[in-house]
């Protein structure tokens, strides 16, 4: 495809370029979720469950429990990246002198280092979505965690008859999430409640402080709404809040870290973008810029999974 480049630049080149805001991968560098890289083709998670271990003593051995094991596959699909540039678009662009003067020229170097960049982040966010709201029907998607629960009757649904989040309704909505956890998995070390970025916006203005008669006029340690730094780690009830970028705006998921898996084939190859100079393989002047990889997204135990979802 023609690289299309519109620009009102007069003057020296300010050696920077700039781009739209990209979500970061905030899941999986976050250690969000659990990585298991290395898998080729796919790996099966093996789930074991038992009734009732301890029984009445007896003078005799007798099986009393039953161990019931099943599976959950992780198959992490194939995507790539193809994008081509043709030199000869940026030869009347304000950069064109740092390709050389040669008639084979190359592609401007600093450009060249912005799109490796560029096309590293946004696959990045590509993937952070794909981890919670892909759909496997859509191209460069595989399902998301949250497809998967939803279809999922043994994941345990918190209920809402709520059509929207506010700040003033969303410690009551976080505290369905919390109501919904299985007491076995309260109090885990990993237990954390996912929450895409609205939630935690509308979360830390309700404690910026808006009540009155001593209620709380003057937010979290009397800062108003100058006590959160855009760092500070959040929590609900004692549980942590992990602000997850790619969450659908409408959802909230509790969960043990260790019972979500991304799978991957190698991890670098994420981030590994390669740029391809054709004209001396194919007499083009085109530049190929080219990344293959595999990802994809399961969980373990469902019944230890809370989903929230807002009603419609």
């Amino acid at each position: 495809m023609a690289t299309s480049i519109t620009t009102t630049y007069a003057g020296e080149f300010a050696g920077k370029y700039i781009s739209a805001s990209l979500l970061s991968a905030d899941t999986i560098e976050g250690n969000g979720i659990t990585v298991k890289p290395n898998v080729k083709f796919k790996e099966t998670l093996k789930v074991l469950s038992t009734n009732a271990l301890v029984k009445d003593a007896s003078c005799d051995y007798s099986d009393q429990s039953t161990v019931t094991l099943t599976e959950r596959v992780l198959q992490p699909e194939e995507f790539e990246v193809n994008l081509t540039l043709c030199r000869k678009d940026f030869r009347s662009d304000w950069e064109a002198i740092s390709m050389g003067y040669s008639a084979y020229d190359q592609l401007p170097p600093s450009f060249a280092d912005f799109l490796i960049g560029h096309v590293s982040a946004k696959v990045a966010q590509k993937m952070e979505q794909n981890i919670w709201a892909g759909v496997n029907a859509n191209a460069g998607e595989f399902d998301g965690l949250t497809t998967l629960m939803t279809a999922d009757s043994s994941v345990v649904d918190a209920t809402t008859t709520e059509t929207a989040f506010s700040s003033s309704n969303i410690q009551a909505e976080l505290a369905k999430v919390v109501d919904a956890i299985p007491n076995a998995v309260y109090g885990s070390e990993d237990l954390a409640i996912y929450v895409p970025k609205n939630v935690a916006k509308l979360y830390i203005r309700s404690l910026d402080g808006f009540g009155a008669s001593g209620l709380g006029g003057n937010g979290y340690e009397g800062k108003g709404s100058m006590w959160y730094g855009n760092g500070a780690q959040l929590s609900f009830d004692g549980i942590p809040l992990f602000v997850a970028s790619g969450m659908p705006s409408d959802h909230m998921v509790a969960c043990r870290k260790e019972n979500i898996f991304f799978g991957t084939g190698l991890l670098s190859d994420h981030n590994e973008v390669r740029v391809i100079d054709t004209a001396e393989t194919l007499g083009d002047q085109n530049v190929r810029v080219v990344m293959r990889f595999t990802a994809g997204v399961q969980y373990g135990i469902a019944e230890e999974m809370v989903l929230y979802t807002l009603a419609s």
